[in-house]
Parts: structure tokens; sequence; C-alpha cells
């Protein structure tokens, strides 16, 4: 295996400080702002970026204790394996959101519907585009019989550190 090294390009800024109560999806974070700062190295890559109205953001889950194969999600109370779930526990500690993307202002994106602690480490942004991105499903594994509670979901501290 070869090790791999990201450079943290911001960080994201949100109401949330610790992982209890904090929503576990973008969907229960409807409404919630913040903002993503990126660092002044990387401000030319922003140019152009306000045109979208959704971006993705990648980051690198900071406070999560270790790793774990098999894990009881969020939205379940029996074991699955990790990459069936969107537990933090990963191999690579990596989120993905999707958020709003309000306005680039500078260095700074003001955004909605983040679902991200305070002070996570950003590592990419990405534009969302529909054509691209949207996908009509056949199946979404376990969670199917679950009806996709996330709106009224919260985390715990079971991931963190």
């Amino acid at each position: 295996m070869t090790d791999i090294i990201f450079r943290q390009i911001g960080t994201i800024h949100s109401p949330y400080t610790n992982a209890a109560e904090m929503p576990i999806q973008p969907r229960g974070a409807l409404g919630v702002t913040g903002c993503v700062e990126v660092f002044p190295a990387f401000v030319e890559g922003l140019n152009d970026l306000s045109g979208f109205s959704h971006i993705y953001l990648l980051y690198y889950l900071h406070l999560v204790s270790g790793m774990r194969l098999r894990v009881v999600p969020f939205l379940d109370s029996e074991q699955h394996g990790v990459f069936a779930t969107r537990a933090p526990t990963r191999p690579n500690a990596l989120g993905l959101s999707v958020v709003h993307l309000c306005e680039v202002r500078g260095t700074v994106l003001l955004v909605e519907n983040l679902d991200v602690l305070d002070g996570t480490p950003l590592l990419d942004i990405k534009p969302y585009v529909p054509a691209f991105d949207h996908w009509d499903v056949e199946s979404t594994g376990w969670l199917a019989q679950k009806g996709f509670l996330t709106e009224a979901k919260r985390a715990d501290d079971r991931f963190t550190r």
C-alpha cells in the first residue's frame, strides 16, 4: 500500500462544536448556515464557482476515533460493513457533503444546509452538476427499510475522540 498525503485547502466553520446532536446528513441541516474559509493560496481556484447553486465539500473527519470495518450506523441498530454506510470510522476518514452555495466573498464561501463540525479541515470543493451527479437508483440496500429519517436523526459521540 502507498501512503497518500492530502493538503488542507481551508477550514469549514459551522454552529456545531461537538458531534453530539449534529445532523448526520445535509438533509437534516436544512437552513443551517456556515462558511468555508479557503486559504489565500487557493483563492484563484474559486473563479467561476459562484455560478453554481450547490457544491460538494470533501473534508477530513479530524475528530473520528479509529477505523472499524463493521459499524452500527446512526440510522440502524444492526451492524453493517462500513462501506455500506456513511459512518465516519472509515479506513480513510473522509467526509462528503452537498451544500447550497449562497455566496462567494473573496476567500469565504457562505453555505447552507451544513452538517459539518466547526473547524473541520477542507480538502476539496467540486461543483454539483445534476447532469453528472443525479441518478435514478434501483436500490438503496438496507436503508430502503429505514424510511430515510435523516431530517430528524442526530449524531452522538460514538465515533469521535
